[in-house]
């Protein structure tokens, strides 16, 4: 079996040719020469990491319900799921991080903050937190603007799954279908009954019954992943302004009171059980 393995890569692409190891092994650069500093780099590059592929999926989901395509979509996902039961789950490597071994490092950040991370925005607008003020960190690359401002001004995957509610003849608000896609989406009365009706007829609407779970889903997970950061940050700095000048645990806890999909969680206290 040994004869049989290819061990000459003079010729041939390699894993880490593949993977471009050397580049990606190579980001990792501690500034201040303390052991824990590597700890903190790490796990924002994989927190970064697993953005890209969310907002990869996130991206195929909206297309899949603006196309009517919803298995395909669920599928995305799905996927979208699993990435961020990772991300929760590399918050708990980062709490061993004790407040003194951050602050041992801490001045080598600057202004940096992951307050910054463009790919988190994106993942924001695309799921509806939509806030132009938001484009001012990235102002000064135009490469990142061209990819958040059309975002910013594109219909979230909750637009899209109330477009597609319309498209099947539900009736969804026209000051709904019509607001300014740059603000955040407000709960509507009328969207909530919608949901209503689609949780208590699961039969007749039953793929518009698994996207209100899809999303249900979606938004319960991104909310204990910003707990887990949430209150990770407050284990290690307290209440310490971040370092990118916001105010560090006290914002983090204000984002958590803000729903991406208002109505899916106003409906369920209003659901009549079946007949």
């Amino acid at each position: 079996m040994s004869e049989e393995i290819t061990t000459d890569f003079s010729r041939r692409m390699s894993y880490g040719d593949y993977l471009r190891l050397d580049q990606v092994l190579s980001a990792q650069q501690p500034l201040s020469g303390r052991h824990d500093e590597m700890l903190f780099i790490c796990i924002h590059h994989v927190q970064e990491v697993w953005m890209k592929l969310m907002n990869h999926e996130l991206e195929l989901a909206i297309g899949c319900i603006r196309a009517d395509d919803l298995r395909a979509g669920f599928k995305a996902l799905s996927r979208v799921g699993r990435v961020q039961q990772q991300m929760t789950g590399a918050w708990d490597v980062l709490t061993t991080m004790t407040p003194s071994d951050y602050l041992s490092f801490r001045d080598s950040l600057g202004s940096s903050s992951g307050f910054q991370s463009w790919q988190y925005r994106l993942l924001e607008f695309r799921m509806g937190g939509k806030n132009v003020f938001m484009l001012k960190p990235h102002a000064h690359r135009p490469e990142l603007m061209a990819v958040l401002e059309p975002a910013l001004h594109a219909p979230s995957i909750y637009d899209e799954a109330l477009s597609l509610l319309a498209r099947r003849g539900l009736p969804v608000p026209a000051e709904v279908l019509s607001r300014d896609m740059t603000t955040p989406h407000a709960a509507h009365p009328g969207v909530t009954e919608i949901w209503r009706g689609i949780y208590e007829r699961s039969t007749e609407h039953f793929d518009l019954y698994e996207l209100a779970e899809e999303l249900v889903d979606l938004e319960d997970a991104f909310q204990t992943w910003r707990f887990r950061h949430m209150r990770t940050v407050e284990r290690i700095i307290g209440y310490r302004r971040g370092t990118g000048g916001s105010a560090g645990v006290a914002y983090l806890k204000g984002v958590m009171d803000k729903r991406f999909f208002p109505e899916l969680f106003e409906a369920r206290g209003i659901i009549q059980p079946p007949a």
